[in-house]
């Protein structure tokens, strides 16, 4: 059978006078690898104001815990209850609708009921809770990632404190089970917790933005060591042991 010849079409003839224009460029689509990229904010602190970059190194630490463990509100929420009803005694002392002398004994009493409700809330601030900047819960089952993890995490929850001395360059953050006083296991906390201390340019710039990222990442590791119970005990041992070899 003979093959049929396709038809080429010709483009149209160009008319005297008439200039073809040309076609318009499409737009460049974008390319792939900057999609789903976001651009980040960095924190900008006075490298002067050491109580804001405390602020922001214990806000940092708290945000990172809670990737791997949750966090513990009730002691949070008994603080802000006691805070709520002193400011309850506080505005009936003030918009009491009750004339002058004869609003006395209640002023008396908001006033006084106000003032010992704040000296408990400054005794709690200074002395119980002291450098303590989080708590935890204890993890639950569903917690359990790994058979290599402690089960101290899954009976007791966490104590997280820091510190950042005045006129000093490191900060120190210390994590550690929330054992109770009646526990035989009570007298081991500082044995079993993980203590880290870091210089503040590791995570600040000479311009004062802050690294939260990497924060975070030096929070994972100190995290990991607690779970694989690498406690700063046993580092203290090992150096024993080398000293008496």
């Amino acid at each position: 059978m003979a093959k049929k010849k396709s038809k080429q079409q010709q483009p149209p003839p160009v008319l005297q006078g008439e200039v073809e224009k040309p076609s318009a460029p499409t737009p460049a689509e974008p390319s792939e690898e900057y999609e789903g990229e976001e651009e980040m904010e960095l924190l900008q602190v006075d490298l002067g104001d050491m109580v804001k970059m405390k602020q922001v190194l214990d806000e940092g630490i708290s945000s990172a815990l809670l990737d791997h463990v949750p966090e513990d509100y009730h002691w949070d929420n008994f603080k802000l209850l006691l805070m709520f009803v002193s400011c309850v005694f506080a505005m009936t002392a003030q918009f009491a609708p009750i004339p002058f002398p004869e609003s006395r004994p209640v002023l008396g009493i908001c006033g006084s009921l106000y003032f010992i409700l704040s000296g408990i809330l400054q005794f709690i601030t200074t002395f119980i809770d002291k450098d303590m900047i989080m708590q935890t819960l204890p993890l639950s089952e569903d917690d359990k990632t790994s058979t290599k993890q402690s089960p101290l995490l899954f009976k007791y929850g966490l104590r997280v404190r820091s510190n950042f001395p005045r006129f000093s360059e490191f900060y120190t953050v210390v994590l550690e089970y929330r054992i109770p006083s009646k526990d035989p296991m009570y007298s081991k906390i500082e044995e079993k917790s993980v203590k880290a201390v870091w210089s503040v340019g590791k995570f600040f710039d000479k311009e004062g933005y802050f690294d939260e990222v990497g924060l975070a990442n030096e929070v994972s590791k100190l995290y990991k060591r607690l779970e694989a119970e690498d406690y700063n005990g046993k580092d203290d041992d090992k150096t024993a042991k080398k000293k008496t070899e």
